[in-house]
């Protein structure tokens, strides 16, 4: 089968998988100040978080039109698989979904496509791929795939710790008491997410007792990893990714464990130092 696996530019691929020609991302457009910015190939993370700490407004996001998503459709591939981001943070999924009904409109359905709305973010929109690059390597009939990722979908669960809730919390995605507890006295809520909505599941004093506690909650929720895949993502902090990876070996095992950096969309909530981590 000939497939592709499509996303918004918060699927956080690694280097290699940006290289897979079975991978395309779709870019947001990130606006910091007048400050236009492309979440493509070219992003600059340093200099972006550079751009942000200078300015005094909050960043924004606008998702992708959905005609950039019918142009990508528009490919070789027989099968073509979607993954947005939760479609609670983001209009992607709504886009990704109109693009589909363009393309059918024009071209007729000449091709399979799903659109999956990964009710995550960052790391978990990249264990997902993972899932169905894996389905499609295995020469599985598109629909048993479709049938196979919503259950993965489904029961995925997705952690993160972050330095500052700030951009979550002026761009609405928080309400302002837990973003208060967030910079009171050093305290690091370990936040996760049900069915796509942000929720806070604990709480501790100082980003690694966050993590350590995140890793035990993880570990505690998921049961036997032995073969699930674990996805870290971090902002601008290779070690703090080495640390939480450290941590979850400490305590399970896994069928593979992949680290990853944050493109434009998850830098601008992570924020500088920020992890997220889906299993």
């Amino acid at each position: 089968m000939t497939y592709k696996i499509i996303g918004d530019s918060c699927l956080d691929l690694t280097k290699d998988l940006k290289l897979d020609p079975h991978f395309q991302m779709i870019p947001l457009t990130l606006q910091v100040g007048s400050t236009s910015v492309i979440d493509d190939e070219t992003f600059d993370q340093k200099k972006f978080l550079d751009l942000v700490a200078a300015c005094p407004e909050c960043p924004k996001t606008a998702c992708p039109s959905p005609e950039s998503f019918k142009t990508a459709y528009e490919c070789d591939a027989e099968n073509i698989f979607v993954i947005t981001l939760s479609e609670h943070l983001s209009g992607s999924y709504n886009a990704a979904r109109l693009g589909m009904d363009l393309y059918y409109e024009e071209h007729g359905h000449d091709k399979n496509i799903l659109v999956l709305n990964s009710n995550s973010a960052s790391a978990g929109e990249l264990n997902q791929a993972l899932y169905i690059q894996e389905l499609c390597q295995a020469e599985l009939p598109f629909e048993e795939i479709v049938e196979k990722i919503t259950e993965y979908r489904n029961t995925m669960s997705t952690y993160f710790v972050l330095e500052s809730l700030d951009a979550l919390r002026k761009n609405g995605r928080l309400s302002g008491l837990q973003a208060f507890f967030a910079t009171t006295l050093n305290i690091k809520p370990v936040m996760g997410a049900t069915e796509g909505t942000i929720i806070k599941l604990d709480q501790a004093r100082g980003i690694n007792k966050a993590l350590q506690r995140m890793c035990d909650i993880a570990i505690k929720e998921k049961g036997d990893t032995s073969s699930k895949t674990l996805v870290i993502a971090h902002c601008n902090n290779l070690a703090r990714a080495q640390f939480v990876k450290a941590e979850m070996e400490k305590r399970g095992t896994y069928k593979r464990i992949v680290i990853t950096e944050t493109a434009g969309v998850a830098t601008v909530y992570a924020s500088d130092g920020g992890i997220v981590m889906a299993l």
